[in-house]
């Protein structure tokens, strides 16, 4: 889309039938879902009613993109679970996807909520991105094959590891974010226990340092090319990132950045130390 198209795009929240009806059309486009796994017009009606939060992207008064979440509770905390984010295809790289977060946090926190939490998959390195880099989101949950080990999208032909992130709406980092945007990434020392190859192999390194209170994970940029392209080599970047990501977060660290250094991304993991 021109840059002058983009600034014309409308969020607000989604209201009618007819947005609704879009909003089911939208995850089938988007994620290659049968009609069984679409979150239903009734459902959004009734979670929409009982405090949900559904968010519209318009070009007009055509849906383009939603995020779409709901109250919860999370070790005895009252949060909001957000539970999908999508953007068309020939939408995306206009920085959509973060005004929609930024709609979401300023809804619940009306609400007087003040942590959103939702997953993604660790090996998708502009959603690792958008969350780690720009929206401020930490992670210290690591979940195997969480919606089974064939989901049913298109997405999901790798398993379906996922990340349990929470934004803290008010935190200092996030609070950093919005005022002066994404710092650049500084220069990376850690020694990482999983890198990418010059051939973009997983190189799982068992001695870099555990006990340590900064550890770095590597993934390819592009998981998706390789997912069409070499199927055994995203089966082994899924096993490789699974016991990298497990093994630090079983130690005590936590996901807290992400950065990108040409055809791989880097997530650095913190553990705090009394």
């Amino acid at each position: 889309m021109p840059a002058a198209e983009v600034s014309e795009i409308t969020i607000r929240d989604v209201a009618t039938a007819a947005e609704l009806h879009a909003v089911e059309q939208l995850q089938r486009e988007v994620w290659g879902i049968p009609d069984l796994d679409v979150v239903p017009l009734s459902h959004l009606v009734a979670t929409k009613t009982a405090g949900g939060v559904l968010i519209g992207a318009f070009d007009e008064d055509a849906l383009i993109g939603f995020v779409y979440g709901f109250p919860a509770i999370e070790d005895g905390e009252m949060t909001h679970h957000s539970h999908m984010l999508a953007v068309k295809a020939d939408h995306r790289g206009h920085h959509l996807g973060e005004r929609l977060k930024f709609a979401q946090r300023e809804r619940v926190l009306a609400q007087g909520i003040e942590v959103v939490s939702w997953t993604f998959d660790p090996l998708r390195s502009k959603n690792a991105y958008l969350n780690f880099r720009k929206l401020g989101v930490t992670c210290n949950k690591y979940f195997v094959d969480f919606y089974g080990h064939d989901a049913s999208s298109f997405l999901h032909r790798n398993g379906t590891d996922r990340f349990w992130v929470n934004w803290r709406l008010t935190s200092a980092g996030v609070l950093d974010r919005m005022e002066n945007g994404v710092s650049p990434p500084g220069r990376n020392d850690r020694r990482p226990m999983l890198r990418v190859s010059e051939t973009l192999r997983p190189v799982f390194d068992p001695h870099a340092g555990l006990s340590e209170r900064d550890v770095s994970i590597e993934i390819p940029t592009d998981i998706d090319y390789i997912e069409r392209h070499d199927k055994e080599l995203a089966a082994d970047w899924r096993e490789s990132a699974r016991r990298a990501f497990s093994d630090a977060i079983k130690a005590g660290h936590s996901v807290v950045d992400f950065v990108r250094y040409g055809n791989k991304g880097s997530y650095l993991l913190r553990r705090e130390i009394d």
